[in-house]
C-alpha cells in the first residue's frame, strides 16, 4: 500500500511542527512549507510564499492530506474606521490563499483538508478589526466545505484557535515583548493531536482550542495560526 502523505503549508516552529510530527507518527510521508524552509526530522522541506497563488499551486503535489495555516500578518484597523480595502486586504491574506489551496489540492484527489483560523470567526472580538470579518469568511468556508465535500469522499476540518500557541514563532515575538510576564498558552501538541483524530475520525468539522473569553480585552490576538 502506497504511503499516505500530508503536506504542511505554513509550517514554523510551533504548530505547524506539531502537526507534521503527529502525522510522522503515524506513518506519513509529510513536506513542510514555508518562507525559509523549516523543516522537522523525517520530512521534506519546500520554500514558497504563500500569498502568490502561483507558488501555492506549484508546491501542492498529490497528497492525502492538506493542512494551510500560514501566519497572518496584516495591519489591524478597528471595525468602526475599517474601509472596504482594509477588509479587502483581510480577506486577500487569509481567506483567498486558502481557497487557492483547497482548489489546487482537490484538483489532484485530497482526502482531508485541515484549515486552522481565529475565534474571532465564532465570536465578536472588537480588538481583532478588520481581521474578525476575513476569520469568520474563512470558518464558514470550511465548515460548507465540510458539507459540500461529503459525498466526495473529502473531509474538510476547521481547527479554531483563541490564544497563543507556545514554541512558535509568534510566541517568541510576543515573549519578547513581555519578557518577565506570565503569558497563557496553547500546546500545539495537543492541537497537532485533535487534528489528527479529526482526519482518522473524519468528524467533527470543528475542533475548538482557546484560553480566551470572547468578550474579554486580551491584548493576544487569536489569529497566531502556525508560528
Amino acid at each position: 500500500m502506497p504511503q499516505l502523505k500530508i503536506a504542511v503549508l505554513g509550517a514554523g516552529p510551533g504548530l505547524g511542527a506539531s502537526v507534521a510530527r503527529r502525522f510522522l507518527e503515524e506513518g506519513y510521508a509529510a513536506t513542510l512549507v514555508s518562507r525559509r524552509g523549516f523543516t522537522v526530522e523525517g520530512a521534506v522541506a519546500r520554500k514558497a510564499d504563500l500569498t502568490d497563488p502561483a507558488q501555492i499551486r506549484d508546491v501542492i503535489d498529490d497528497v492525502d492530506v492538506l493542512y494551510f495555516g500560514p501566519a497572518v500578518m496584516t495591519p489591524i484597523v478597528p471595525l468602526p474606521s475599517a474601509g472596504p480595502d482594509d477588509v479587502r486586504r483581510s480577506l486577500e491574506v487569509l481567506l483567498l490563499p486558502a481557497v487557492t489551496a483547497v482548489q489546487a489540492a482537490l484538483d489532484r484527489n485530497v482526502r482531508a483538508i485541515l484549515l486552522p483560523g481565529g475565534l474571532s470567526g465564532l465570536h465578536p472580538m472588537p480588538m481583532l478589526g478588520s481581521l474578525a470579518p476575513a476569520s469568520a469568511a474563512l470558518r464558514m468556508y470550511a465548515l460548507t466545505l465540510h458539507d459540500a465535500l461529503e459525498e466526495r469522499g473529502v473531509y474538510v476540518g476547521v481547527l479554531t484557535i483563541g490564544g497563543l500557541i507556545a514554541r512558535g514563532d509568534i510566541h517568541a515575538m510576543v515573549t519578547a515583548q513581555h519578557e518577565g510576564e506570565p503569558l497563557e498558552t496553547l500546546d500545539p501538541d495537543a492541537i497537532a493531536d485533535a487534528a489528527w483524530q479529526m482526519v482518522a475520525a473524519r468528524t467533527p468539522a470543528e475542533h475548538i482550542s482557546s484560553t480566551l473569553q470572547p468578550n474579554g480585552a486580551d491584548r493576544m490576538a487569536d489569529e497566531s495560526l502556525s508560528g
